[in-house]
């Protein structure tokens, strides 16, 4: 079995429109945010039952204001358009930077199908 990629460094650039995540196993993620904010965990936005996770258009434009850790495996990122509910695990920031181009794409399918405008 082998180890879990462990951040060694998080770092959220000066206009605060994207995360830069360095693992331990060299992988390094640059996360836009508002990928990380559609990609959100929270209930709120994922909807609180089984199904697929309804979209959340209109974040072309979000920024994070700050980046809060929670206990040694997550951090809570809050932006700007008042969202702070979602956690971000180190395994989920792993994910979304190693399949960030299947799941963006995915991600926009989504909201074409529901007939919403497409992000950036």
């Amino acid at each position: 079995m082998t180890a879990r990629p462990w951040p060694v460094e998080l770092r959220l650039n000066p206009a605060a429109d994207l995360l830069t995540v360095s693992f331990d196993d060299g992988a390094v993620h640059l996360l836009e945010a508002e990928y990380l904010r559609v990609m959100t965990g929270s209930a709120e936005d994922r909807g609180h039952g089984a199904g697929p996770r309804p979209p959340v258009p209109g974040k072309k434009n979000v920024r994070i204001t700050a980046v809060n850790p929670v206990g040694r495996y997550a951090v809570r990122l809050v932006f700007d358009d008042g969202h702070d509910t979602g956690l971000y695990s180190w395994d989920l920031l792993h994910q979304l930077g190693a399949e960030r181009q299947t799941l963006w794409g995915q991600y926009i399918a989504t909201l074409e199908k529901a007939d919403c405008p497409a992000s950036g």
